[in-house]
């Protein structure tokens, strides 16, 4: 027999399972976690994941998370990028203990460098970023010391000083840590742990005008915060013994760092790069375009934070990298929308249809369940007249044996109101068909349906009189192929022409009192929010997902 505690012992991830051993040893009372992105982008759904393992592990166990920006770049970094970062980390339903940057240790690390310096462990390099690689060997050949390797202490003291006052242009001197050039791990070979950057720095000005680098920052900086769990992504586990050395060699706190693998989503570019690439040349409206892969694209796409958390627990953590199919972020918010979101009707591709035995000029009130998941929502009245639309795929002038809408002489349902019956229609010169005229079969209103008649088929409708418009924005994929590394030439080249459409929408005027943000589901039709571009009068509003998984199924076909 498996206990509840056993199930739960089971169910660890592997770095849980790291940290439950070292609380359980002994080693730590509490863990110290924290989540350390670089202020020069938007965070992406790759950001996600960590975002939920740093502050989930300190939420399961003993302990706290701290949120510090490795702000070490002036040139590509923004303040901006700063409150984007803490907006939808805190969007997503978690909280820092203290907000921190690099910046906060620079005078701290620069006293380390000069104690690196005075032990004989660190150097200033004169040489170019060319003539450094150049001598940096390969994986199977050593590399070379550079002519400036054996400078004497005081030396590099005057030197190392020098360039911190602004004595030298960017580019002309570095500092570099004395290991070994013939190092297997080719990140030992002397690596640059400061180079000189003339920018101003979004906290810190024109104080420095020398910048760490991410290697003797990152380490330092979980050090002085008594960081005990330093959670990286696979491609840092290179940079571990450098990691480990600086801190050895300080003599100072041992922060220890962990590396999980990182989760490729298909049809998608998390690169910060790209990203901005994309942004600046326009091919998307911004950061949060509703097809970036960014938090708050996704925000403004009407996903949710239950939906991303429950998509990063579903994927796990793991030690190899895969590419995890979007379909699951799809299903997961399909999944929380189904439970939360009030139910709409709104028609996308209007045909009109008049009910000919329904007094002109009158309007009754039907009724439906807001949410027949949740019926604590309730009911809402829609207003039912003579004239109403129809999607224009639910009319077949000459329709297949399984075809259950309305059709000549066929019968259906209207979502929460009557049994209608096709008794013709009016096509146009192009032989269109523009209007279908119906009459209503009297007593069969929904919830009050005495005639015994049963029907196949139930459409959603809109009265025409009360219809309000509204702007669809259709949204797909934003690259039509799977895995857009893998492709040759430019990543653009695979962008999907069809990743937007554009339309006016009909839709029940309940939806004029929709919040900014607020997401529906238009019944039959699929997920939809409230974009922040809508204004009094004119509605917006950007489809999430469709009902069901289309590529999916395309790709079945």
């Amino acid at each position: 027999m498996i206990t509840e505690d056993k199930k739960e012992e089971k169910s660890l991830n592997f770095i849980e399972e790291i940290v439950e051993a070292d609380l359980q040893s002994g080693k730590y009372t509490q863990i110290v976690t924290r989540f350390p992105p670089e202020p020069n982008g938007y965070l992406h759904i790759g950001h996600a994941s960590s975002i939920c393992l740093n502050f989930g592990l300190t939420k399961k166990f003993p302990g706290y998370t701290n949120l510090r920006f490795d702000d070490t770049n002036p040139v590509t970094e923004d303040t901006e990028y700063v409150e984007s970062i803490k907006r939808d980390i805190r969007w997503m339903g978690f909280e820092w203990k203290h907000e921190l940057y690099a910046s906060d240790y620079f005078d701290t690390l620069y006293d380390f460098a000069v104690s690196l310096i005075q032990r004989g462990l660190a150097y200033v390099d004169d040489s170019t970023s060319e003539e450094i690689a150049a001598l940096k060997g390969t994986p199977t050949e050593p590399g070379k010391d550079s002519p400036y390797r054996d400078r004497s202490v005081e030396e590099n003291l005057v030197l190392f000083e020098q360039m911190r006052n602004g004595d030298f242009p960017d580019g002309s001197r570095t500092l570099r840590a004395k290991i070994d050039m013939a190092h297997i791990n080719m990140l030992m070979r002397d690596p640059i742990l400061y180079r000189i950057k003339h920018a101003k720095h979004h906290r810190t000005g024109e104080k420095w005008c020398i910048y760490p680098m991410y290697d003797f920052a990152h380490g330092q900086s979980d050090s002085i915060e008594t960081v005990t769990h330093s959670i990286c992504t696979l491609e840092f586990a290179p940079h571990r013994e450098l990691y480990d050395w600086l801190i050895a060699q300080l003599n100072i706190y041992p922060s220890h760092q962990y590396e999980f693998a990182r989760r490729n989503l298909n049809y998608t570019v998390t690169s910060k790069r790209k990203l901005l690439q994309l942004v600046q040349e326009k091919h998307v409206s911004g950061w949060d375009d509703p097809r970036m892969p960014t938090i708050s694209g996704l925000r403004r796409r009407g996903f949710t934070p239950e939906s991303i958390r429950d998509f990063c627990d579903r994927i796990g953590v793991a030690r190899r990298e895969n590419m995890i199919d979007v379909g699951l972020l799809e299903f997961c918010v399909r999944e929380d929308l189904n439970k939360k979101a009030l139910r709409r009707m709104v028609v996308l591709d209007p045909l009109k249809v008049i009910i000919t035995n329904f007094p002109e000029g009158e309007t009754e009130m039907c009724h439906s369940e807001n949410n027949p998941e949740d019926v604590s929502t309730g009911n809402r009245e829609i207003p039912f007249t003579r004239e109403i639309y129809i999607e224009k795929e639910d009319f077949m002038e000459t329709p297949s044996k399984k075809y259950f809408r309305l059709a000549p002489g066929k019968m259906v349902r209207l979502k929460g109101a009557y049994i209608i019956q096709c008794d013709d229609f009016v096509k146009d010169e192009n032989g269109e068909v523009t209007e279908v005229h119906c009459s209503y079969v009297e007593n069969s209103k929904s919830g009050h349906d005495t005639t015994g008649i049963h029907v196949k088929g139930t459409l959603h409708w809109v009265s025409a009189a009360h219809a309000v418009k509204a702007e669809i924005r259709l949204y797909d994929r934003l690259f039509s192929v799977e895995d857009v590394s893998s492709e040759e030439g430019d990543f653009k080249d695979y962008i999907n022409p069809e990743s937007l459409h554009v339309i006016t929408g009909y839709a029940e005027p309940a939806l004029l009192d929709a919040e900014e943000g607020q997401s529906f589901q238009f019944l039959r039709k699929g997920y939809f929010v409230k974009d922040s571009d809508s204004q009094p009068g004119a509605l917006v509003f950007n489809r999430t997902v469709t009902l069901r998984d289309n590529w999916a199924k395309a790709a079945e076909k």
